[in-house]
């Protein structure tokens, strides 16, 4: 079994997503891709976001019609701050060695992660998949390997899809009363708008 791991804050979850998720389920052959809704992002202590179960709805109406994506709760189930490591153990311990683990980052939270917690206990857990962010180079390796030994080994580097689409992007078009159209799902698009999300009263 191989399983990719696409988490995130999902504020909201956007068709970028979703082509990330398709590109590295494809180009690697994966069985599955798990999208994880971050509970509480240690790397954004004091931002607002959305409740977990607003964020959590829109990725399950995403998600609804592809059969080889699927929900996990695992993050926003814990306390405390999130912690990839912890959700790597946690998965490994209820999976075991027989399922493969591939996370999918970003160029630029690859170039990040020897400040992550555990870095080399991250990349002992799974295989690393980094993919193009807009604006970033590509990680450089030999520099990564400084920093956490054994890593080059541990990541596969894709050259795409270059998704040009961000959360924070549909937040202000939705405050500004902009069409998101073709940025989220039509699922998601409906569920922001009858639940009034986004919008200058809820901004913080």
């Amino acid at each position: 079994m191989k399983t990719g791991i696409l988490g995130g804050t999902f504020d909201p979850i956007h068709k970028g997503h979703l082509a990330v998720a398709e590109e590295v389920r494809s180009r690697l052959n994966l069985d599955e891709v798990l999208f994880i809704p971050v509970g509480q992002p240690w790397r954004k202590t004091g931002a607002s976001i959305l409740p977990a179960e607003h964020r959590i709805e829109m990725v399950r109406l995403a998600i609804a019609d592809r059969p080889s994506f699927s929900l996990s709760t695992i993050e926003v189930n814990r306390e405390g701050p999130s912690y990839t490591i912890d959700t790597l153990e946690e998965l490994r311990s209820a999976r075991g060695v027989g399922n493969e683990l591939f996370f999918i980052v970003g160029w630029d939270s690859l170039t990040d992660l020897p400040n992550w917690r555990a870095p080399e206990r991250i990349i002992h857990l799974c295989q690393l998949v980094a993919v193009p962010r807009p604006g970033y180079f590509p990680p450089d390796l030999k520099s990564l390997e400084n920093s956490v030994p054994g890593i080059s080994e541990r990541v596969i580097l894709l050259d795409g899809p270059e998704v040009d689409v961000s959360a924070s992007q549909i937040r202000e078009r939705v405050t500004r009363g902009l069409s998101i159209s073709g940025l989220v799902s039509e699922a998601v698009e409906k569920y922001i708008r009858e639940h009034g999300l986004y919008l200058a009263s809820e901004e913080g």
